[in-house]
Formats: C-alpha cells, structure tokens, sequence
C-alpha cells in the first residue's frame, strides 16, 4: 500500500505542478482560450489557485522524500482535495460535466493520498 500512495501521490504532485505553473506564467487571456472557467475568476485569483497547486504538488513529495516535517503531506493532499472540490462545483455551475469528473478523479486520488497518509500508512 506504502508503494500505491507514493505512485498517486507523484502522478497528482506531476498534474498539479504542471496545472499551477501554466496559470502562474500564462495570461489569463491565454488560458481562457482552454480554460473557460477562467473568466468567472480575476486575475490574482487564477494566480492564487495556481500557486497553491504547485505549493501542493511540493507538499505532496517533498517532506516524504527528506523525512522533515512529513505531517505536511497528508495536509498537503487534504488542501489539493478542498481545491478540487472547488474546482468540481465550478465546472457544475457552468455546465461543464467533462471537467468536473477530471476533478472528482483528482479529489479521489488527494483523498486516498491523505487518507493513507494520516491513517494506517503514515510517514
């Protein structure tokens, strides 16, 4: 099970590394052209949830990999689920079906990480 939850975690801390950093270097007017969900949102805040996928994606492998304060990855996974259900009631709200499962497969996989790690395989 210890080799399951290192293998989500590096395929989620991949998707939401490469997430956050295209909505921390893109223009928004970039990102709207794939990201319709973009103009519900100013400028800062697209910015603000990019930062906390990429501080996520941190979260998830590095205090694991050095053993310094790895309290910080079932935390880590638990703030990348909270994102996704935010994300997920987005995609809902305007009638984006497709993109709300992605998100609902990301909540599954950051709550299995966070269940694991907080439970009966941590650290």
């Amino acid at each position: 099970m210890n080799i399951a939850l290192w293998i989500v975690a590096g395929l989620l801390a991949i998707a939401f590394l490469g997430a956050g950093v295209m909505k921390l270097t893109q223009p928004k007017e970039k990102l709207q052209t794939n990201m319709g969900w973009v103009e519900d949102f100013s400028v800062l805040q697209v910015k603000g949830i990019g930062a906390l996928e990429i501080l996520g994606a941190i979260g998830l492998i590095v205090p694991g990999v050095t053993g310094i304060a790895p309290i910080l990855v079932p935390i880590a996974a638990l703030g990348l689920a909270v994102i996704m259900i935010g994300a997920a009631v987005t995609h809902i709200r305007r009638s984006e079906t497709p993109m709300a499962s992605v998100n609902l497969v990301l909540f599954a996989g950051a709550a299995f990480v966070a269940w694991g790690r907080f439970g009966p395989y941590p650290l």
